[in-house]
């Protein structure tokens, strides 16, 4: 115990709950040590103990069949009646046992319908036990099974399903075993309830003594000694029970051989995308509707605006009713996802944390062993295999999700901000292997991102979006060269978005006269004119066609940095791979060809000027 801990009370306080929970069992052993009469021969001790540990072992199997479905659903579905259900499942942990044993008796009594079927056998037999344990047992399961299926990521199954799963095999392979340590807690704590219960089995099945019926009545009838052997059997039976379901699985390499000989994949048919959606979550509404032009697409925009919304939507995760979704003309909107034949790449986690490297390549159902290994070598990745996705890096993982996407050779693949999560050199380093992957091997893709230069860099066609609409749509030239709006040129990173008022020949700046294309546009109009840093020259003072003067000078390493203010006007951001010699608070001059700039009316400004 550290010093700080010596200081909190937390850890007395609950170690006076440990010291009351052992002291009771160490008297017991203190007891059953020094005893001569434990009874271990009084006649029933055994059957007693076999119909409860037989009883309690049915009665966990059938509430582990019908308990985890039943979890999961309540983990997946939310509604007026999922809670209904979820309130009904857990009523048995309020009632005392006995009232639930009489509960139980309006049912499977021997005079009840139920009862009559079964010619009175539901009551006073080992049936009779297993009810009343699975009656009062069950919650644990769900209640344990359900939290642990709602930790699990919902993403994991979508991404099962574009990997071709089907809804069952993406609970057995992908929910199911990611959710096994709180369903094998659940289990644990369904089969002691069981074993350990008295008060329903009193009511619905007196006899065949179960083990603490039994002790009971031995208690009943000659007091403590006799009742010192169920106990210590009981307690014996808890702890190999506890003991089973806690041991770990030793650490092992789940090899399946040498991998296969590589194999590189076949060029791939380009897909172009079109769709018109039209999908409603809570208040935010998506209205997208557009055909492709390329089959390398960027959809750029701000968080919130529907980017994921979307992708999910193309790849059939939202259902048909999101709208028509078109590939190469085809219409899939009513094809499932699993029959898709698509690659995705989620947003934040996409790899199964329970399956290494090679399984995760070799999950699709359709996956090639020897275009898996190819993708290892070619993404570099070769070597990792046997690793878990805890035991990669960011870029590693990344690597390993695209080589998963990748490994069925699919006709599109749908990436959900796949590098947003990186530090710089390895995001960078991985935009140029999927530039080289689209080039190469002729991957269509539609990627989902707010970076403007890594949508100019992965696609030839970009959607720009915003609250769920389309504000520009266009190759990135025409887009980055001409933003449609000033939201546009903000959501595109371009830093010169000033003010300014039209006058003759160009845009009034302050003192300067920004020579732009004005036409069409009153004398005075307020205007908003933007301007790429990029394309901003600097010259000497008197050589460029406007006076400025530096305000900053940031050295970038690849690049120069500078704001330089116009005369009597607005700051100009400036960015050069040209050495600079100028010093901050010279003079300079400035250079901006009228092609470069963009100019459109400032509706929040004051009217013209007369």
């Amino acid at each position: 115990m550290t010093l700080r801990s010596a200081r909190s009370p937390l850890p007395w306080l609950g170690g006076l709950l440990v010291v009351y929970l052992v002291v009771p069992v160490a008297a017991f052993f203190v007891r059953f040590s020094t005893s001569h009469e434990r009874g271990f021969n009084t006649p029933g001790l055994w059957s007693a103990l076999r119909t409860s540990t037989e009883s309690a072992t049915i009665a966990t199997l059938i509430v582990a069949i019908l308990g985890v479905p039943l979890a999961y659903a309540l983990a997946r579905y939310r509604g007026l009646l999922a809670n209904a259900v979820g309130v009904l499942v857990v009523l048995p942990l309020a009632l005392p046992p006995v009232m639930s044993g009489i509960l139980l008796i309006y049912i499977v009594g021997p005079y009840t319908t139920l009862g009559r079927l079964f010619h009175q056998r539901l009551t006073g037999s080992v049936a009779g036990i297993v009810l009343a344990q699975v009656f009062v047992s069950a919650p644990f399961l769900i209640i344990s099974a359900r939290s642990a299926f709602a930790t699990v990521d919902v993403s994991l199954e979508d991404l099962a399903a574009t990997l071709g799963h089907r809804p069952l095999a993406r609970f057995l392979r992908v929910s199911l075993p990611i959710a096994a340590p709180g369903i094998r807690a659940g289990l644990l704590l369904t089969w002691l309830r069981a074993i350990g219960e008295y008060g329903a089995n009193v009511i619905i099945a007196y006899h065949p003594f179960s083990l603490p019926v039994y002790t009971y009545v031995q208690f009943s009838s000659t007091g403590l000694p006799a009742t010192q052997a169920p106990t210590i059997l009981v307690m014996a039976a808890a702890g190999v029970a506890v003991v089973v379901a806690n041991l770990r699985r030793p650490a092992r390499l789940r090899r399946r051989g040498a991998d296969p000989a590589p194999r590189p994949p076949d060029p791939l048919p380009s897909t172009r995308v079109g769709f018109d959606l039209d999908v409603t979550a809570g208040a935010f509404r998506l209205r997208l509707a557009h055909q492709a032009t390329s089959h390398r697409l960027a959809i750029l925009g701000p968080s919130g605006s529907g980017k994921s919304m979307t992708l999910k939507s193309l790849a059939g995760l939202l259902g048909a009713g999101v709208g028509p979704v078109s590939y190469n003309d085809e219409a899939v909107a009513t094809i499932p996802t699993e029959r898709r034949h698509i690659g995705y790449v989620p947003q934040g986690q996409s790899l199964f944390p329970h399956l290494t490297v090679r399984e995760q390549l070799h999950f699709g159902v359709d996956a090639d062993d020897r275009l898996g290994s190819w993708w290892l070598q070619t993404l570099a990745i070769d070597g990792l295999q046997d690793r878990l996705p805890d035991q990669l890096s960011g870029g590693q993982r990344q690597r390993v999700s695209l080589a998963q996407a990748l490994s069925r050779s699919p006709r599109l693949v749908l990436l959900d901000e796949p590098f947003s999560a990186l530090d710089a050199p390895v995001r960078e380093e991985l935009r140029l292997e999927l530039r080289r992957l689209q080039r190469d091997a002729g991957l269509s893709t539609v990627l989902v991102t707010h970076d403007p230069e890594e949508a100019a860099f992965l696609a030839d066609e970009i959607l720009v979006i915003a609250d769920g609409q389309i504000l520009q749509v266009g190759s990135s030239r025409e887009v980055y060269h001409r933003p449609a709006s000033p939201k546009v040129a903000r959501l595109l990173g371009i830093e010169n978005l000033l003010p300014g008022r039209v006058a003759p020949g160009g845009i009034r700046a302050g003192d300067t006269v920004i020579d732009a294309d004005v036409i069409d546009m009153q004398d005075g109009t307020a205007v908003l004119w933007c301007v790429r840093p990029e394309r901003v020259t600097l010259t000497a003072d008197g050589d460029g066609w406007y006076r400025a003067s530096v305000v900053d000078i940031a050295d970038l390493g690849t690049s120069t940095a500078l704001i330089v203010r116009l005369a009597g006007g607005p700051e100009l951001r400036v960015r050069t791979t040209d050495s600079v010699d100028f010093l901050a608070g010279e003079t300079c001059g400035v250079r901006i060809e009228r092609s470069a700039i963009s100019v459109w009316p400032d509706s929040l400004q004051a009217a013209p000027s007369r």
